[in-house]
């Protein structure tokens, strides 16, 4: 673990050639990345990250709704939109994100066709985060390090330690999370991790098909971080009233047809399965932010978000304060 973390640490300060970089990547992934692992080169990457310098009180309310990305299910920004729904009722997102890496749209992409202004620096994100209770902290504005790693990654035609790292780094330091995996085998590690950086409440989920969501369409697996401890199960969406969909019924496309698609979910415009996967997903994030008693009552919070237009006028207004900044 100590040559994990000092190898680590000279990687984000460009003191390994590319081949000793590359070399220790291959090896970690070859080995399996333990939690530990994770957990430690996720506090490296924090360290090396431009922070948003939010208060404490700020810090200890911020929620990130994220996904790992790599699920390649072709959905429409669903964690983007319920960040975006649970801004409206009163959470206080620090959303964490990027362009698209191997989606056609990314949470940068469709904020943007949103008419939400990327482009703040971090005291005008802080401000966001105070009038809107929402701001987008845009990874590559705010992880400097990975402009001389990227190219080590995109060497390895598979997957390495960073395609589960970025959730876990986020520069406003959020202590809570519902933080999507891409394969059900990452949620005990990702779970354990998210502890050991300090997370007070986090549901880690990934769905049976595939999804680093919640899914109608199969059972999601999940651990639910809260008090100290972790518990782990399955969350049958039928069992909160909602019907089975297929994957196919929540497919998006590029960053101005999935912001069509959030749009007519704000405006009770979309489809059932478009309603119901934000719907899903945000009453266990509105669950594990603490605004809701019970899943019942987070279900029925989340719906009123959509039905009486809260969600929509809000995001009208993040659109306005970001391009007013």
């Amino acid at each position: 673990m100590i040559k994990t973390e000092e190898q680590f640490e000279k990687l984000f300060n460009n003191e390994l050639t590319f081949d000793e970089g590359r070399a220790l990547l291959l090896d970690i992934y070859n080995r399996g990345e333990s939690y530990e692992d994770i957990a430690t080169v996720a506090k490296i990457m924090r360290e090396h990250s431009i922070k948003l310098p939010i208060s404490t009180e700020l810090q200890d309310k911020a929620i990130d709704i994220v996904g790992t990305g790599g699920d390649k299910s072709g959905s429409f920004n669903i964690s983007t939109t319920v960040s975006l729904l649970l801004a409206s009722l009163g959470s206080v997102v620090a959303k964490h994100g990027n362009r698209s890496i191997t989606s056609n749209s990314g949470s940068a992409d469709v904020l943007e066709s949103l008419g939400v202004n990327l482009n703040l620096e971090p005291q005008q994100q802080i401000k966001m985060l105070e009038e809107t209770g929402f701001c987008f902290i845009f990874a590559m504005n705010h992880h400097p390090a990975m402009k001389h790693i990227m190219p080590i990654r995109k060497s390895i035609n598979h997957q390495t330690i960073f395609n589960i790292l970025g959730p876990l780094t986020n520069p406003a330091g959020a202590k809570k999370y519902l933080l999507g995996v891409f394969s059900p085998d990452y949620v005990e590690r990702m779970a354990k991790a998210v502890l050991e950086l300090g997370a007070t409440n986090a549901f880690v989920v990934s769905s049976s098909d595939g999804m680093d969501e919640l899914s109608l369409s199969s059972n999601t697996h999940f651990a639910y971080v809260g008090g100290g401890l972790i518990s782990y199960g399955l969350i049958e969406p039928q069992k909160f009233g909602f019907n089975r969909a297929s994957k196919e019924a929540i497919l998006g496309g590029n960053a101005t047809d999935n912001a069509k698609i959030t749009r007519n979910i704000f405006e009770n415009r979309a489809t059932d399965a478009q309603r119901d996967i934000v719907l899903l997903n945000a009453g266990f994030a509105l669950f594990v932010d603490g605004k809701a008693r019970d899943m019942k009552e987070a279900f029925e919070m989340a719906r009123m978000g959509l039905e009486s237009g809260k969600a929509k006028e809000h995001l009208e207004f993040i659109s306005k304060v970001s391009n007013r900044l």
